[in-house]
């Protein structure tokens, strides 16, 4: 980041309350919580610790540290207080009331990122759903500067105006997102009529899967420069890439054809993050679904973080949540080439796991190969005779399959091939026909 771009963040101020966390645990959070920020577009200025053995009910980190949060908020002239945890609407009207900045806890930071990067109308649409489910609760706060009490008597007459428009929000939020659940029901209509057409090419589905930022859109990057006939096609097909946490957020899929191997498609998904808000696994689930129906699983980790075996563990579990841990799967060790005095690591077939660097090109033969046997694992061998009439049966084949023998006879063509065994279910069914 240059110093314009340095220029034009706000200021904010990271609060962290550490509790039953290591020392190195609690480092490695505020680390990441700040990367967050800068993914949001503010820098910190200061930090504000504490520690407890639990969080305090009022302002979570205790009314002292809180008068601490105020001085620092007011000597940095943040616009900002950014808190590690996730605190109830209690704890962040009382703890914005002490230092009179908006609080953003990390749930509110991670939607307010989704917000910004969301582009397709099913991302933009699954944030708007996530967030408002986690304003729900936080209305209470959002009127306190009207009057919450009227005179009169009866259930209702004596309700103020900031009550009644809390009532009115709760209203409008839930009839949104009943309307939401509608649209994103079509749309994930829409996605499964899109994948059954895919299945019916009998492509292999590859999946990208990760932590955020461990280089999963590099990779797909570097695969489409390999597959394209010209430079100019790669581009056109390549999906954004940034070195920040979230960069990409929906999921794409390009067809990859490299030289004398097999084509597959490859999807690159949401990255992943230790407590993602729930809200959010929820409401991607739609978008994640492309995991459950991928043929192998790639897990990217950035093996120059230290932490990279956690964020395997994490990705784990995340999977595990989407009910795809049966899926076979390849560990990539990405950006080996930072690694430093491990950058001459080899790679040893039949381990399932493989270092590569998406910038430099290192390992990607080694993992390609991989994914062949995968695939030559999960393959049938068809011997047919495929009529002259049903060529797009022979052009599936050509397409998808390794062709063995062909040869032309009087009623068809006469083919052995080893193809996914989605394309050979589609050629039988297609035959029979």
């Amino acid at each position: 980041m240059n110093g314009t771009e340095r220029e034009n963040l706000i200021p904010a101020v990271l609060v962290g309350l550490r509790t039953t966390e290591t020392e190195e645990e609690f480092a490695h959070a505020m680390e990441e919580l700040e990367s967050l920020c800068e993914a949001c577009d503010l820098i910190v200025r200061d930090k504000v610790t504490q520690t407890l053995p639990h969080p305090e009910t009022a302002t979570w980190i205790g009314s002292g540290k809180a008068e601490d949060l105020a001085c620092s908020v007011r000597a940095t002239d943040a616009g900002y207080a950014v808190c590690l945890g996730n605190l109830s609407p209690t704890q962040m009207k009382n703890l914005q009331k002490i230092i009179d900045v908006p609080v953003w806890d990390r749930t509110n930071l991670i939607l307010e990122i989704f917000s910004r990067r969301a582009h397709t109308r099913e991302a933009r649409l699954q944030v708007e759903s996530a967030y408002l489910q986690y304003m729900m609760p936080r209305l209470t706060g959002m009127w306190q500067h009207l009057g919450r009490q009227g005179g009169g008597g009866g259930s209702r007459a004596n309700k103020g105006i900031g009550e009644k428009q809390i009532e009115l929000d709760r209203r409008q939020i839930s009839h949104r997102l009943t309307e939401l659940k509608k649209e994103l029901s079509q749309i994930e209509q829409t996605r499964d009529v899109q994948r059954r057409g895919r299945s019916r090419e009998g492509l292999s589905h590859v999946a990208l899967v990760g932590y955020t930022n461990a280089g999963k859109s590099s990779l797909m990057n570097l695969l489409l420069d390999m597959s394209a006939p010209a430079p100019e096609k790669a581009d056109e097909k390549k999906v954004f890439e940034k070195d920040m946490l979230f960069a990409t957020l929906d999921t794409s899929i390009r067809k990859i054809s490299l030289p004398g191997r097999r084509p597959f498609l490859l999807s690159d998904t949401v990255g992943f993050i230790e407590n993602i808000p729930h809200g959010l696994i929820k409401a991607f689930r739609s978008t994640l679904a492309e995991v459950k129906f991928a043929d192998v699983l790639l897990i990217v980790m950035d093996s120059s973080d230290p932490n990279h075996e956690l964020h395997k563990k994490i990705t784990e579990d995340t999977l595990g949540e989407l009910d795809a841990m049966g899926i076979p799967r390849i560990y990539v060790y990405n950006k080996s080439d930072l690694r430093g005095e491990n950058l001459t690591v080899r790679n040893t077939p039949g381990t399932g796991s493989v270092y590569i660097s998406a910038k430099t090109g290192y390992g990607i033969v080694d993992l390609l190969d991989m994914l062949t046997d995968v695939f030559n694992a999960r393959c049938r061998t068809v011997d047919v005779l495929i009529p002259y009439d049903k060529g797009d049966v022979l052009s599936r084949l050509h397409d998808g399959a390794e062709i063995i023998s062909e040869s032309f006879e009087a009623d068809g063509t006469h083919i052995v091939a080893d193809c996914p065994a989605a394309l050979a279910d589609y050629v039988d069914s297609r035959l029979q026909t």
